[in-house]
């Protein structure tokens, strides 16, 4: 959350030739509901099986770069799925940079609602913590605060 996923995949599939899916908007799309709503509704256990389900479609096509959430890397098998299917770039970002950047978004995020700002911080270096580990497992790891297009493609280039 907050790393920059979204933005850069776009970014980066126009740059190289390749189209682009965003995993959370196309569980939106074809379930006709916002992803709060799911949880609401259904639960993670029916939104983490949509999301599975949606990854499997997506990695049996070629040139896409995919935008996963936050969390999918983490549930099922998801990340080993994710590093057979293609490339799979951690885009690393220290929680201050996190935090800087969620609090300036625009981008309405439920589960940081009503937080006070040590709330905030609690929660996105509880959350960092416990998500790092399958974070670690992707192929390239890359700093996600100097990063710029260029020096992405040219990483995904020599990988």
């Amino acid at each position: 959350m907050g790393s920059g996923k979204s933005t850069l995949s776009g970014k980066l599939a126009r740059k190289i030739g390749y189209s682009c899916a965003d995993m959370d908007e196309l569980i939106e799309e074809t379930s006709g509901m916002s992803i709060p709503g799911i949880f609401k509704e259904h639960g993670e256990k029916v939104f983490r099986k949509w999301e599975r389900d949606i990854l499997m479609e997506l990695s049996r096509r070629e040139k896409i770069v995919v935008s996963t959430g936050g969390g999918a890397p983490c549930h099922d098998d998801m990340i080993d799925l994710m590093n057979q299917s293609g490339t799979t770039i951690y885009l690393q970002v220290p929680p201050a940079n996190l935090i800087d950047r969620l609090v300036k978004s625009r981008t309405e995020r439920p589960l940081l609602k009503n937080k006070s700002m040590e709330e905030l911080r609690a929660y996105i270096v509880a959350l960092l913590a416990e998500r790092e580990p399958y974070y670690l497992q992707a192929q390239l790891k890359v700093d996600g605060i100097y990063l710029n297009l260029d020096s992405l493609a040219e990483i995904l280039e020599n990988s």
